[in-house]
């Protein structure tokens, strides 16, 4: 059904003369004090004048860069129509998760890197445009509701990989339980993104659909110590492994031990999951610095960085070893940062954190950073400048420089085989070294992007009901085949 009239077929001249409508934001100054979201959304005149950019290309280059496969010439050229509900049919049935992905995405460096438009001026803004629709459906379109009576599937985590699956499986008729260890579905959408990057109404709104279609979500229930994989086989035929690596890495510099030093992860967890912004309405407290560093340069850095602005800090630093154009966190988290007045410290790496008498921080000691060798991937890798330490005052750091995997779950499972990093080694199809035990994400990739563990959450679902329709599995215990 067409929102209205269709508006007339455009050539490709036509196409090629309109200009990318820009995201509307909230104003720098005020967002910088507050957790609402940071961008505002299309309204429905710059979504259909944006989807008229498309050059409708026969060999869609974009649909390869996205690692869902999302068709995105065939609903964009909906938007373009005015069907919207075509539109959000068509990329609920590829994605399921748009409005998660329509926000956190890193589209400039996937789809958009392969539009065509982008060779010489902007690409389509198919991030925005997959925002825009999946927010329609959210509240125009409702989702049918459907009971599942296959098989009984097991998914471990509720992050980006484990919905994805537990909704690709739903799709084909099993009768899906997520489990997960926190008291909220969501994984890292809801414990590691702050409410200014993505809502957590969005997110139980996405979970909430995937409920409607029949998946079940356990909450509270830490698999590895709760219920162990081995009882899941019981009564499953297959499980799904999607926990994400959450186990934080450190500087391992002297001082890190000291008060006023969080892991990006402890920190962004209190924040968003816990709500220590509204200490003591909510019971978890969290530390509110006055001079604040974060080290790293990702995306979770930029996250914590404008949470300790947000959280009334004076000053907000990113504490970076390498230079601006170095920077991997997105350039849009970049430029919001810049804009909310966060400060950046370049070519500086720390080597110990000072402390008080009492044990708080007090400031942070660094030595300049200075091109050196490259190494395998072709970086050339900072290397210290010896005699050039200085002290920078903070009282509070923030270590937000990676994650490893946690060893809860995969230490209970001597027969799973490990990577050399504590990741669980897969096969080309996601399969574990235990039958029917499937595992994706961050827990197999190490630290990656909220997409492509999509990505492997659909591959996942795949495979496994490729193995059970190739009778891989025997029947087990309380399911009905």
């Amino acid at each position: 059904m067409s929102d209205q009239t269709a508006p007339p077929k455009l050539s490709a001249k036509d196409r090629l003369a309109i200009q990318r409508q820009d995201m509307p934001v909230q104003d720098a100054t005020a967002r910088a004090a507050a957790f609402t979201e940071v961008n505002l959304g299309y309204e429905l005149e710059n979504a259909v004048v944006e989807a008229q950019r498309c050059l409708e290309c026969k060999n869609a280059k974009c649909v390869q860069g996205c690692p869902v496969n999302v068709d995105i010439p065939r609903f964009v050229s909906l938007v373009a129509a005015r069907d919207l509900a075509g539109a959000a049919r068509a990329l609920l049935g590829d994605n399921a998760l748009p409005a998660v992905t329509g926000r956190v995405c890193p589209q400039e460096t996937q789809c958009e890197a392969q539009c065509i438009r982008g060779i010489k001026g902007k690409p389509v803004a198919i991030g925005n445009l997959e925002r825009f629709v999946a927010d329609w459906a959210r509240t125009n379109l409702a989702t049918d509701q459907v009971r599942p009576d296959g098989p009984r599937v097991a998914v471990v985590g509720s992050g980006p990989c484990g919905l994805t699956a537990a909704g690709e499986l739903a799709r084909l008729g099993y009768r899906v339980t997520v489990y997960e260890a926190f008291h909220t579905a969501g994984g890292v959408l809801v414990y590691g993104i702050p409410e200014f990057r993505l809502p957590k109404e969005i997110v139980a709104s996405e979970v909430d659909r995937l409920r409607a279609m029949g998946v079940e979500i356990a909450v509270n229930v830490v698999v590895g110590k709760t219920l162990k994989v081995q009882e899941l086989l019981a009564d499953h035929v297959g499980v799904v492994i999607g926990v994400g690596a959450g186990l934080p890495a450190f500087m391992e510099v002297p001082g890190e031990d000291l008060k006023g030093v969080y892991s990006a992860n402890e920190f962004l967890t209190r924040v968003n999951l816990m709500g220590a912004f509204d200490f003591p309405r909510c019971a978890t407290p969290v530390l509110k610095g006055r001079r604040v560093a974060v080290v790293g340069g990702g995306n979770v850095a930029m996250d914590a960085v404008r949470t300790a602005k947000r959280l009334g800090a004076e000053e907000a630093c990113i504490v970076y070893r390498r230079g601006h154009d170095d920077l991997p966190a997105r350039a849009e988290e970049v430029h919001h940062a810049e804009e909310e007045g966060i400060a950046f410290r370049f070519n500086v790496a720390p080597t110990r954190v000072l402390g008080d008498e009492q044990g708080w921080v007090k400031g942070l000691e660094v030595v300049r950073m200075v091109p050196g060798e490259p190494d395998a991937s072709g970086r050339r890798r900072p290397v210290a400048q010896k005699g050039s330490e200085e002290v920078m005052p903070f009282d509070q750091v923030i270590v937000a420089i990676g994650t490893r995997a946690n060893p809860l779950l995969t230490a209970t499972l001597p027969e799973l085989k490990l990577t050399k990093y504590g990741n669980i080694a897969v096969d080309e199809q996601g399969m574990t070294s235990i039958p029917g035990v499937f595992a994706g994400g961050d827990i197999t990739r190490g630290a990656a992007t909220v997409i492509l563990a999509m990505g492997d959450g659909k591959v996942l679902a795949k495979s496994l009901h490729n193995w059970l329709q190739q009778g891989a599995a025997a029947p087990c215990a309380g399911c009905t085949h």
